[in-house]
């Protein structure tokens, strides 16, 4: 006599785990929302660590003659001053280094977005 006897063992967890799995090495096709959401997050953060940069590297330079000013560093007050102004002279452009970048990434990415926001719309209203 022959054994005929099927055995079938499912576990949900076990082929979820293996689906998320898979899904990490299967090709991804970008989808336009997630496009149109990329390059709105570009135009947001555009210019954003050229001016940070600026700022901080200015506050920096600023500190130092607040140490002279202070006395931590035995130093003379014009050194104090000169390091101050110097650290000003940095910090001023940082917010328009930041907007200029800014203007000029929206310029750019303005008709993409604005193209990929139509077709998601006209494709929503059919």
């Amino acid at each position: 006599m022959e054994n005929t006897t099927f055995n079938y063992n499912y576990s949900a967890a076990r082929n979820k785990e293996v689906e998320n799995i898979r899904r990490k090495y299967m090709p991804r096709e970008e989808s336009k929302l997630e496009r149109l959401k990329k390059l709105d997050s570009r135009v947001q953060t555009a210019g954003m660590i050229e001016g940070l940069c600026f700022g901080t590297v200015g506050a920096l330079v600023f500190g130092i003659g607040m140490c002279f000013f202070l006395d931590v560093f035995a130093g003379a007050a014009w050194a104090s001053a000169l390091f101050m102004t110097i650290g000003t002279a940095i910090m001023i452009p940082a917010y328009p280094i930041h907007r200029r970048i800014a203007r000029k990434t929206k310029k750019e990415l303005t008709p993409e977005i604005l193209r990929l926001s139509e077709e998601i719309i006209s494709s929503a209203k059919n």
